[in-house]
């Protein structure tokens, strides 16, 4: 018979299990911020879609915020916000 071999556990040492709380914190921080990046283009998309010319433009300033902080806190990249914001600000428009 083969003789098992007994592999040994790699242990997560404290330096790790930090970056793994610090980890888990920063997961539910953006993720709060990508919820509401969200939420703000829906109430935006809905004024447009109902006409409401002064809804949209405090809509459009929201989410232009949200994803400008969300490129300040490394969460978007700074084109994909400034292609969002190049998107909306034509829809707003036209």
């Amino acid at each position: 018979m083969a003789k098992e071999e007994k592999v040994a556990k790699k242990v997560k040492r404290p330096t790790a299990q930090k970056r793994m709380i610090q980890n888990e914190k920063k997961k539910e921080v953006n993720k709060v911020l990508k919820s509401r990046v969200r939420t703000a283009v829906r109430s935006f998309e809905t004024s447009l879609k109902n006409k409401e010319a002064e809804n949209v433009k405090t809509h459009l300033s929201e989410v232009f915020s949200l994803m400008d902080r969300g490129v300040k806190k490394g969460i978007y990249k700074r084109n994909k916000a400034a292609r969002t914001k190049s998107k909306f600000a034509a829809r707003a428009a036209g």
